[in-house]
């Protein structure tokens, strides 16, 4: 399916009975080719994408409210545009379930129809809303670096190696991101984590190319493929992970992890701006 063909964008009448042909899958391997990811992937990882209005009804009526988290792999064929995700999860809102582990199935079953492959959930109710933490991303941030910007469109050129320093292995990060979305140019405002090992990346050049993404139009996971391939074919490196939090919208984030290191996922702890 094409994004022009989704949702977004669109007058919408919102739908408050369950529905789950409001889920619009996207292909990922059409902007893949664009961005020149291999057939045998260089990367694995996934998309977590965290939910905050999320309500339905009891089996006597009464309203109920959780958090939801869900994570979709990165090798499944096709991404969820976000407002068609949105739609569905408000589709819950005037449908009575038996408990939530209908509510969990439901939502399990209908996410991995959409995505081509098996999407994990995850529900928070109300008691335990208190344990849920808080925390920016680790890494030295590159942010305060007196560099000058010229470049507002995605330039790969900037990013270059430092001679001369070795193999060293360390973790850096941005709260400087911002990309567009690609149907409606909306704002998407990101913080990004690159960690990396092999020759010392230029950290003045890839704050610059970082900030060339800020009139970029893409969806979030194809800007942090897009960042890990660029990083991969300028510098280089061993291995490498690219994590970014985007800030929410619709009462929902993305937040994409791309790795070749063998690590686990990052642990999900929303950052302030979420």
């Amino acid at each position: 399916m094409h994004p022009e063909l989704s949702p977004l964008g669109k007058t919408s009448a919102y739908v408050e009975q369950y529905d789950p042909s409001l889920l619009f899958p996207i292909p990922r391997q059409g902007k893949r080719d664009e961005i020149g990811v291999p057939a045998v992937l260089p990367f694995f990882g996934s998309d977590i994408w965290n939910a905050y209005e999320l309500s339905w009804l009891n089996p006597k009526g009464k309203p109920q409210v959780a958090l939801a988290s869900f994570n979709v792999p990165a090798d499944s064929p096709n991404i969820i545009e976000s407002k068609s995700f949105k739609l569905y999860l408000n589709s819950f809102n005037q449908t009575r379930l038996e408990s939530v582990e209908e509510l969990k199935a439901r939502l399990s079953h209908d996410l991995s129809a959409a995505a081509g492959s098996t999407v994990s959930v995850r529900i928070v109710l109300p008691d335990a809303f208190g344990c849920e933490q808080m925390a920016e991303l680790e890494g030295y941030c590159i942010d305060n670096l007196d560099v000058e910007i010229e470049h507002y469109q995605p330039t790969p050129s900037l990013l270059r190696t430092v001679a001369d320093e070795g193999v060293v292995e360390e973790t850096l990060c941005s709260n400087l991101l911002k990309s567009n979305c690609l149907v409606t140019g909306q704002p998407d405002w990101g913080s990004v984590q690159i960690r990396y090992r092999g020759e010392a990346i230029d950290r003045a050049g890839l704050l610059q190319y970082l900030v060339s993404f800020r009139q970029h139009n893409e969806f979030h996971e194809q800007c942090v493929e897009r960042i890990f391939m660029d990083v991969m074919r300028q510098c280089r490196p061993q291995a490498l992970a690219v994590y970014a939090r985007y800030t929410r919208r619709g009462g929902l984030d993305i937040n994409p992890f791309r790795t070749s290191f063998t690590q686990a996922t990052p642990a999900n702890l929303r950052a302030a701006r979420q």
